[in-house]
């Protein structure tokens, strides 16, 4: 049998893929993640504006001047912690965001490559519906070995992140706890004690920092860089059981089809 190219990651297509991936990432960090670059300085100001609205209500011989800027102090704490959270949410759709289109184009890419040597649709279908374990097994069978790649384990966090994000509660959830509790943030942090523990956190405690995110970029920009590129029928090993179930499921239709 000779050897034929199965997968191909033409060189700039692959850049094309990088560039587009940092062009979002530089263009979220300037148009929206930077707008939290100051919210000390925001809250503060939140304060001062409340005082100058409150003051044709503060009357020396009644009120204690303290208990108004007290007052003040709270309505900037406030004011800091919508922000806060603000800025984490953006963060976390940002990266839900990077996520999602970095996976519809690597099913985009396999998809194409299959249909160069073979047509069907139950096969695409398959490829666009198939888990992310599934995914990497392909890529597995393929002599990929992206399991051990050293950027695998943040583009495993980043998925479990986006479907915490997503959908609260449930696998992703217990996944993460276990294998990535970086991402769930402790509140009691430096208190001790029994309640600290990751076993009491839950989807509201999802938090991804800055570096964190860029650790995801950059992960997805390893990964692109590490797409071999060739991919040749001698080099695959045992084929994923979805993947030739939908194959054969294929070719069984268009031979009923050739049939009538």
């Amino acid at each position: 049998m000779s050897d034929y190219v199965l997968f191909q990651m033409w060189g700039p297509f692959r850049q094309s893929l990088i560039d587009g991936h940092l062009f979002y990432v530089e263009q979220a960090r300037k148009r929206l993640l930077s707008q939290f670059d100051d919210i000390e300085s925001e809250a503060d100001k939140a304060a001062e504006e409340w005082l100058e609205r409150s003051r044709h209500n503060f009357d020396p011989d009644r009120h204690d001047p303290a208990s108004f800027y007290e007052a003040a102090n709270d309505v900037g704490i406030e004011f800091y912690s919508l922000l806060s959270d603000m800025r984490d949410q953006t963060r976390l759709s940002v990266v839900a965001g990077m996520f999602h289109e970095w996976d519809k184009q690597l099913r985009d890419w396999l998809v194409r490559e299959i249909g160069h040597w073979h047509r069907g649709d139950n096969t695409t279908l398959k490829v666009w519906s198939a888990d992310f374990g599934q995914i990497v097994d392909l890529l597995d069978c393929l002599g990929w070995k992206i399991r051990g790649a050293r950027y695998f384990p943040t583009l495993d966090a980043c998925r479990l992140v986006v479907n915490v994000y997503k959908h609260g509660e449930g696998k992703s959830l217990v996944d993460l706890k276990q294998d990535y509790p970086e991402y769930l943030d402790d509140p009691f942090q430096g208190a001790g004690g029994v309640i600290s523990g990751v076993e009491y956190r839950d989807h509201t405690h999802l938090k991804v920092s800055d570096a964190q995110f860029q650790a995801f970029s950059d992960a997805i920009v390893a990964f692109w860089q590490d797409v071999p590129e060739n991919v040749f029928a001698s080099q695959t090993t045992d084929v994923p059981g979805w993947l030739e179930k939908a194959i054969l499921n294929d070719n069984a239709k268009r031979k009923q089809a050739s049939q009538k």
